[in-house]
């Protein structure tokens, strides 16, 4: 039996595990940090719901409340990967989803320093809780990459929404938002 017949066999066999072994396949965190936002339905609404309701505000609020959000959650993200706790986070988590659906159900807009605040309030703990989840052989800057760009998408994708759509649908948008606040409640009772 000659060796050089069957290489390209073995050869097949192999690249699968030699792409796998080395560095840099599944350790950047980068797809974790993607799909974290993305997969956490009390995430996936708190950030669209911050896109929505940028979208119904005048002026700076429009960027300014996005804005705000994926900075403090940046920042909540450094403390959780230095393993900092805050006290009830997922009761935090559960009451941001209540409070921005109603938020937009009624289409307040508030002082902007409130708003400002109440937007890095909540913020801060979706990252702190996004920290806290770095996977184990990640890298945290990867990880953070991920989950700030789908963070700024979901609030990209709840701006688009409300500013695309014909005013007359404006109804439809303060659905979502009472379906929003009524998933946090239900959030905060489990």
């Amino acid at each position: 039996m000659k060796l050089h017949r069957h290489l390209p066999a073995l050869a097949l066999l192999l690249a699968p595990g030699l792409a796998f072994a080395h560095p840099g396949h599944e350790s950047s965190g980068l797809l974790a940090g993607l799909a974290h936002p993305m997969l956490g339905l009390d995430h996936l609404l708190a950030m669209f719901a911050v896109g929505l309701w940028a979208a119904q505000q005048s002026g700076a609020a429009r960027w300014a409340l996005p804005g705000v959000f994926v900075v403090s959650m940046l920042l909540g993200g450094l403390l959780g990967f230095a393993g900092v706790q805050l006290p009830l986070l997922e009761t935090g988590i559960a009451a941001s989803v209540l409070a921005l659906g109603l938020l937009v159900a009624v289409a307040v807009r508030l002082p902007m320093a409130l708003a400002l605040s109440l937007t890095a309030a909540f913020a801060l703990s979706h990252g702190v809780a996004h920290g806290l989840e770095l996977p184990t052989l990640a890298s945290p800057w990867g990880y953070a990459l991920g989950f700030v760009s789908a963070t700024a998408a979901l609030h990209t994708a709840g701006y688009a929404l409300v500013r695309l759509l014909p005013q007359a649908a404006a109804p439809l948008i303060r659905l979502a938002g009472i379906a929003t606040a009524l998933t946090g409640a239900c959030l905060l009772a489990t």
